[in-house]
């Protein structure tokens, strides 16, 4: 046998793992319980709020043709009317579905132009969130159908 060829004995070759084996860091193969308030869609909301939600609709993911809200990716919206008729300040809670998401940068400042799009808005800000964790149970039925139509099974 050259030094070239496998060898017969495949356990002599084993290497320990320390992390243990774990799933790819971007896929969650977990199907926890999502937190009973989430997916947050903006349903009720009213006014100024109910404008900025559907600014946030229109938001896509980058890799797939699915809105942000129907992601579950928006964790809640806030609009503090200020004094004196100078606009509103918007706040979104957002999430990423993996703290490594490569459009994070993008994602987040696509999310605060729509935020701070409807006419009325002085200035919005995004608070990146981790808590509760994302889930793919806080994709809404929406969401569910519009990736199950570009291929992804949910």
């Amino acid at each position: 046998m050259s030094e070239y060829e496998d060898a017969d004995d495949s356990d002599e070759f084993e290497v320990e793992d320390p992390t243990g084996s774990r799933a790819c860091a971007y896929t969650s193969y977990d199907r926890g319980e999502a937190h009973e308030e989430y997916p947050k869609t903006g349903r009720g909301a009213t006014g100024l709020e109910r404008e900025v939600w559907d600014a946030l609709y229109a938001v896509e993911d980058p890799e797939m043709p699915v809105s942000v809200v129907d992601l579950g990716l928006i964790y809640g919206v806030e609009v503090e009317e200020r004094p004196g008729g100078d606009g509103a300040r918007v706040t979104v809670r957002f999430t990423l579905t993996y703290t490594g998401c490569p459009a994070r940068e993008m994602l987040l400042a696509d999310v605060e132009a729509a935020a701070a799009s409807p006419e009325g808005v002085a200035g919005a800000e995004v608070e990146l969130v981790w808590s509760p964790p994302w889930s793919v149970d806080m994709v809404t039925d929406a969401g569910r159908e519009d990736l199950r139509e570009f291929g992804v099974s949910v």
